[in-house]
């Protein structure tokens, strides 16, 4: 039920999404269910195409998260991580309320053991092909130089594992490529970073170079993250207004990505554009099915257990 056009919008993902997925896999639609059973019949599409769970409250993009997501228990997106909790489910993917997605990723999937704060990455694409990831992008605007630390770790095993980068270099954003150059923070995560054997340390790397092939994986605090995606999808829209057509401008169009994992918790749980269409839908369906299968989540428990000891 989350997201501008729902649930037109993503009830056509799903069913487009079909297509995309392994035939034994099934699709779980999580809302009003005669909502969801007049898309389906609309569209001529058969109902038992789908399982559908009854959920019959919504949470509001406007809602505090904490507060609706504890009221609101019957709402699609605390039933959908209950699915999840009760292993009828092995990934959920809303565009609905971003905070309450993350609450319920923190509350019912848990926090990975060893890790100290979740975050959220973005892919962009490079000029030359291939994506880097950039981590986080908003669920932390404040961090520490141990978090920054597990951001290489957790960056590292995405790009590995789900991108199929062969040993990924993972670079620290920030304002130069001195070792000493930056704040405090930046600082003090080169100094934890430099020489690690847990992954690829390759230095900093400066937002000039965001869009070459540096490095596979970028960290950064949330703040800074979200005001580089930010800018990047404020540019893109800018191209698109003045009329510039060029295929490398269109591997920008968010469309493309559909949804982005909450990495650190213990399931795959994808968020996205509360504007998403058709389109985003079943691309972040995909992706979905796509981590899990990856193993990526069982990589990063062995990889940050030594964390929790």
């Amino acid at each position: 039920m989350g997201g501008d056009n729902a649930p037109l919008s993503p009830v056509l993902g799903a069913v487009e999404a079909l297509g995309h997925l392994q035939p034994d896999d099934r699709i779980v639609l999580v809302g009003k269910g005669e909502a969801i059973r007049e898309c389906l019949d609309r569209q001529h599409i058969a109902q038992d195409t789908f399982d559908i769970a009854e959920a019959p409250e919504v949470i509001g993009q406007d809602e505090h998260p904490t507060v609706a997501f504890s009221q609101k228990r019957n709402a699609s997106i605390p039933l959908g991580y209950q699915l999840m909790k009760q292993g009828r489910a092995d990934a959920f993917a809303s565009a609905g309320n971003t905070g309450a997605m993350l609450v319920g990723a923190l509350y019912l999937l848990n926090t990975i053991p060893g890790i100290i704060r979740p975050c959220i990455p973005a892919l962009i694409p490079r000029a030359a092909g291939g994506y880097t990831l950039i981590l986080d992008v908003g669920s932390n605007p404040d961090a520490r130089p141990d978090v920054l630390y597990q951001y290489g770790m957790i960056g590292a095993a995405f790009a590995g594992m789900v991108l199929k980068i062969a040993e990924p270099r993972v670079a620290l954003l920030n304002i130069g490529e001195e070792e000493e150059k930056g704040s405090l923070l930046t600082q003090a995560a080169y100094k934890a970073m430099k020489g690690t054997n847990d992954f690829r340390f390759t230095g900093n790397i400066e937002a000039r170079d965001l869009f070459g092939d540096k490095a596979d994986v970028i960290v950064c605090d949330g703040f800074s993250g979200n005001i580089v995606l930010k800018q990047i999808e404020g540019f893109y829209n800018l191209l698109v207004e003045k009329g510039v057509q060029n295929p490398f401008f269109d591997r920008y169009n968010y469309e493309n990505y559909g949804g982005t994992p909450i990495l650190g918790v213990n399931g795959v749980a994808m968020i996205a554009h509360g504007i998403s269409s058709t389109s985003a839908f079943r691309t972040m369906i995909t992706e979905a099915a796509n981590i899990y299968r990856s193993g990526l989540i069982g990589e990063l428990q062995a990889r940050l257990k030594r964390f929790s000891d």
